[in-house]
């Protein structure tokens, strides 16, 4: 054969090989997008799916929006469609998203195929709810693949009501913040007016090393804030740790106040209602609540009348 039929290829390759078009079809082979193939044993993944997209887009695209995120390590809401900016022209192919480069877009090459750069697919997913774009950030500089004065630098230069959006959600990113749940955490606070918290707060034992870090807190009034994954109940050497945590924060005048995803997404009123008891028995002064929160963190009907 002239191809590999390992890699993403093109059904007119068959051409003049022994691979037959009656044979080109499932189940010995897959057809990722009209006019694509690839064994069927090969897995999919969204590089391979990428690849196969650039086949069938025009020469000088790039992988872009959700698809250059998740390629770069970034969290982004799901998406089953590949996106992909070309200069002139958008894709119209089922699976393939489409989209007509802007002025100064700005791509590179990683894992062996162009893609737009950390700071440009940031700015071209301006369109995600203030969150989700905070999310991304967060998740792209724990990757290293990029700084919060770097996306402040690329949002601030995106004109119009988009691109106010962008700002404040680039100001709003953070270095080290450990996963998305964390940032939802923090921004719960954030939004509704709480001073903002210290980030990954470490203790460190009297020869410098790092003994404990905690995902928020105020370090002047010994308030750690922590969200708790299934992790913490499904792994007995991480619930172990915990617990030996947990008895240093006791004997040690700190308070650790702990969330899961419910706390987030079920009962947020409930949560801030309960970190602000849990501030004020600190001694910390606690601000009137904003309600911005609200438009981000919607609580369940009956979460405004749970008692605290």
């Amino acid at each position: 054969m002239g191809f590999d039929p390992m890699a993403p290829f093109l059904s007119s390759e068959i051409r003049g090989t022994e691979l037959s078009d009656w044979q080109l079809r499932p189940p010995r082979y897959t057809q990722l997008f009209r006019g694509v193939w690839i064994d069927s044993r090969v897995p999919l993944t969204t590089l391979l799916r990428g690849r196969a997209a650039l086949l069938v887009t025009e020469p000088g695209s790039a992988l872009s929006h959700h698809t250059a995120a998740e390629l770069w390590g970034g969290v982004v809401p799901d998406e089953p469609d590949i996106h992909v900016t070309s200069r002139t022209r958008g894709s119209r192919r089922e699976g393939i998203v489409g989209h007509v480069a802007r002025p100064k877009t700005l791509a590179t090459r990683f894992r062996g195929v162009p893609l737009t750069t950390p700071a440009q697919t940031f700015t071209d997913l301006r369109a995600l709810p203030l969150v989700d774009l905070v999310v991304l950030g967060d998740s792209l500089v724990r990757k290293d693949r990029t700084t919060p004065d770097r996306l402040c630098g690329a949002a601030s230069e995106v004109p119009g009501r988009l691109g106010q959006h962008l700002v404040r959600a680039a100001s709003l990113v953070r270095a080290e913040v450990d996963s998305a749940m964390e940032t939802r955490l923090r921004l719960l606070m954030v939004l509704a007016g709480l001073p903002e918290p210290a980030v990954n707060h470490k203790i460190t034992r009297p020869d410098g090393s790092v003994r404990f870090r905690f995902d928020l807190a105020y370090p002047d009034y010994r308030l750690a804030i922590e969200y708790d994954g299934r992790q913490h109940a499904e792994s007995d050497e991480q619930w172990g740790w915990d617990l030996g945590r947990r008895e240093w924060v006791d004997t040690n005048d700190w308070r650790l106040f702990v969330n899961r995803s419910s706390d987030l997404y079920s009962t947020p009123a409930r949560t801030l209602r309960r970190l602000t008891e849990a501030m004020r028995a600190r001694g910390m002064t606690v601000p009137r609540l904003s309600n911005e929160w609200r438009r981000h963190f919607p609580s369940r009907p009956w979460d405004e009348a749970l008692p605290a």
